[in-house]
């Protein structure tokens, strides 16, 4: 008996959590149907707000501007990260190492606002110095996104380096294979799982980023969460509660498409796994 009155409280307490968590995000949903104005009063179904969402220029503009710089921020975050993350996994003691892993750090546990008022008084200072930039925009924002989200994306491929086995590379070079070679076919392969993840991570953290985007841009480029942070203090718009469920189900999709490609890369990895005795013969299929 008290085995299942602990159970069933278990239950009830993880409910209730469960609820409050995406308890908002439901209404949320709910509420972006609403044909009232009022975000808290139903007046039946309607689809209007997304017709008015779709025909706000404002909103789509900051939108497509939002989407450009996370996409460029991501691609650039993972490069930078696995250069930065082979660097501390795989060269060991170098002279600077110090130096950059604090430098990864430092993003992680500093907050927003002193990052963005750093590299907002750090282009002040460059355009006193050569002019550049003349004006504040995307290129500012994009730097600004790049400076932390590539420390994140460093993290991750570093732990995966540090957890890959070497044994491969290493029969790989025994065989002939020349560094570049052995890192394009067989380091690239295996911590591409990671390299995804910091993709998808980069690009959320751009895509939500407020804070250190109000420091460092201007009056030529506004980004979505700009938008709705600036119409929200006016007040709750429904065409805000049909955006917020847009970029829901974007968020989702891409969630369970990136589940799925990563399920079938594991379910390949691990058919090809061969006996000991193979090994050597598969290091020669691939190198």
């Amino acid at each position: 008996m008290r085995l299942k009155r602990r159970s069933w409280l278990s239950l009830g307490l993880m409910g209730l959590g469960y609820a409050f968590l995406y308890g908002p995000i439901a209404s949320l949903v709910v509420f972006s149907f609403n044909k009232s104005r009022l975000v808290t009063v139903w007046g039946g179904f309607s689809t209007q707000w997304y017709g008015e969402l779709f025909r706000n220029r404002q909103i789509l503009a900051a939108a497509w501007l939002s989407l450009k710089i996370a996409a460029l921020n991501a691609s650039f975050a993972v490069a930078l990260g696995l250069f930065a993350g082979l660097a501390l996994a795989r060269f060991g003691r170098f002279r600077g190492r110090s130096l950059l892993a604090g430098m990864i750090s430092a993003p992680l546990v500093m907050p927003d606002v002193i990052i963005g008022l750093s590299i907002l008084l750090l282009f002040v200072v460059m355009q006193q110095l050569t002019g550049w930039p003349e004006t504040r925009g995307m290129t500012t924002i994009l730097i600004a996104h790049v400076t932390f989200s590539a420390a994140y994306v460093t993290v991750i491929v570093q732990s995966r380096l540090v957890d890959m086995d070497i044994a491969m590379e290493e029969a790989a070079m025994d065989l002939g294979a020349r560094p570049w070679k052995v890192f394009m076919l067989i380091t690239l392969p295996v911590i591409s799982p990671a390299l995804l993840a910091g993709w998808l991570l980069a690009f959320t953290l751009s895509l939500d980023d407020l804070v250190i985007a109000s420091f460092v841009s201007g009056p030529g480029a506004t980004t979505l969460p700009m938008v709705v942070y600036s119409s929200v203090r006016l007040g709750v718009s429904p065409v805000i509660n049909a955006l917020a469920t847009l970029i829901l189900l974007v968020v989702t999709g891409g969630i369970v498409v990136a589940g799925v490609v990563m399920h079938r890369r594991e379910g390949n990895a691990r058919r090809k796994i061969t006996p000991v005795g193979a090994g050597r013969r598969a290091v020669e299929d691939r190198v």
